[in-house]
């Protein structure tokens, strides 16, 4: 992978231990102590890091870039992948507790499944920073700091729309009215955002299909029948197969929004063994910006993703992390949104772009994000 990509400048102007790659079958991990020159205060303590899993790029940049930023304000840090196993990540965690870790940063694979871990945090004084992904049915978690998902999905929405036609580049609208046959493909039920994306994306739909602008022919429309579970790109592939089969035998399919890249390129997948051609590929949304996407964007097969630098979002989990091992509260910027249950969890929202293959060079190559040889080829240098 390359380091520039999940680096920031200050991560990297003060680096001093790479972080080495974790190998196995998705379940690994890492314990690094830290870096000689950090500060006093952080040589003492060590930050739990668990990560959903790391066949996604995502989270590998993520794991990498929270651990990096840590190591250079002289923490430890236990890093820990759990393979998309929610036992695997509660036996983590749990070791992590008994470790005696001073402050625990969480990607859930399944937001409400770890509520006896987050107990168990509480009663050892350890603060927790949900990372990217709520941790619901608790009160024992401190902070949150995420991307605006509602926002993420109006921008997939708007991005289907721009696509089409239906909108311009200001996002006003051109007068176009279809209709466009479109698809839905949501996020997994279990992951909380998968909903935040869905609605986000569904204000901005929903009037054009209640218009007849856009038609989803296959009447499919509610969260439940067009969620993805697990987020899984094959599963993605085979609905859409069972769409083109049962619904677009006559008809073409003209938009797809996709929660995420992985059911973007299974839609994708699906469509060119349909018999879909770059001529007559659909509108096709996402997110992460994976690298596999980003050449697809550049090759006029996938329309547009939603870039999350995760080097921001690494940066504002450590600088919280920071907060909460000096004692202090980390200031959030959005206390209302983000009912786990239990309470409102304080959160830091950040901004994300889309990106299309207008501006994939300004927002992934020349940020550093990526090389343009790893655009080129899908895959890290």
């Amino acid at each position: 992978m390359s380091m520039k990509r999940i680096l920031s400048v200050a991560t990297i102007a003060t680096m001093a231990v790479a972080l080495g790659a974790c190998s196995g079958d998705g379940a690994g991990g890492q314990t690094s102590t830290p870096p000689e020159g950090g500060g006093s205060a952080g040589e003492s303590k060590t930050v739990g890091v668990a990560m959903p899993e790391q066949t996604l790029e995502r989270w590998q940049a993520d794991g990498a870039a929270v651990t990096q930023g840590l190591e250079a304000a002289g923490y430890a840090v236990d890093l820990q992948f759990a393979g998309n196993d929610i036992p695997t990540q509660q036996e983590q965690i749990d070791q992590m507790i008994t470790k005696g870790v001073d402050v625990l940063i969480l990607a859930s694979i399944d937001g409400a499944s770890l509520s006896t871990q987050l107990d168990a945090a509480e009663a050892s004084g350890i603060p927790v920073i949900a990372y990217d992904r709520l941790l619901t049915g608790s009160p024992n978690v401190d902070f949150y700091v995420t991307f605006d998902n509602f926002a993420v999905g109006q921008q997939q929405g708007t991005s289907l729309l721009a696509g089409l036609g239906v909108l311009d580049a200001e996002g006003e609208a051109t007068g176009e009215e279809g209709p466009f046959m479109v698809e839905l493909f949501a996020g997994s039920p279990d992951d909380n955002n998968a909903k935040f994306f869905f609605d986000g994306a569904m204000s901005v739909l929903q009037p054009y299909i209640d218009s007849g602008v856009l038609d989803v022919a296959s009447g499919q429309t509610d969260f439940g029948q067009v969620a993805i579970q697990g987020w899984d790109q094959a599963k993605a592939q085979s609905r859409m197969d069972d769409l083109l089969t049962s619904t677009y035998q006559q008809e073409q399919i003209q938009g797809i929004l996709a929660a995420n890249d992985a059911l973007a390129r299974g839609a994708i997948t699906a469509l060119q063994g349909g018999g879909y051609g770059l001529e007559d590929i659909p509108v096709v949304t996402g997110q992460d910006a994976e690298l596999a996407s980003a050449k697809w964007i550049a090759e006029g097969w996938q329309y547009s993703s939603i870039f999350k630098d995760t080097r921001k979002l690494a940066d504002t989990a450590v600088d919280s992390a920071t907060v909460l091992l000096e004692g202090g509260e980390p200031e959030p910027n959005d206390t209302e949104t983000y009912d786990n249950g239990m309470k409102v969890v304080p959160s830091y929202l950040l901004e994300s772009d889309v990106v299309t293959a207008e501006n994939l060079s300004a927002l992934l190559v020349d940020s550093g994000y990526y090389s343009q040889s790893e655009v080129d080829s899908g895959s890290s240098d």
